[in-house]
């Protein structure tokens, strides 16, 4: 059974980072898309990061460019996303997500992602 499982979410005060991460288990991730997604109080989920299955193209959304960065270790059926330098904005729940068909354009669509974790809750607040 394929599951997605993220960690690494917590309380940080604006300026600080986080790492989450999200184990994947039941598929080889070398097969596999991944993207990061969050979704604030009240608004709709949105793109954050994606990576094709080869890791060569990756793309993340503008709000989150040149603080955030995706990555993977396909050996260990994992996904990262590394978060510097946070802003209150950037609170949200986080989750993760895989596909075998999917193709990782700027505007990290949610469309097409197959599976999805539960999600990681990131709180930055002073």
């Amino acid at each position: 059974q394929l599951q997605l499982v993220e960690s690494g979410g917590g309380l940080v005060q604006p300026g600080g980072s986080l790492r989450l991460s999200c184990a994947a288990s039941g598929l080889t991730l070398d097969y596999y898309a991944i993207g990061w997604f969050r979704q604030a109080p009240g608004k709709e989920r949105e793109g954050v990061s994606c990576m094709s299955s080869s890791g060569g193209n990756t793309k993340y959304a503008d709000s989150v460019k040149g603080r955030f960065t995706i990555s993977r270790d396909n050996a260990k059926n994992m996904v990262y996303l590394q978060m510097n330098n946070l802003k209150p904005e950037d609170t949200a729940v986080y989750y993760c997500a895989v596909a075998v068909y999917y193709y990782c354009s700027g505007s990290v669509s949610l469309n097409g992602m197959d599976y999805w974790g539960k999600g990681t809750l990131v709180t930055v607040s002073s």
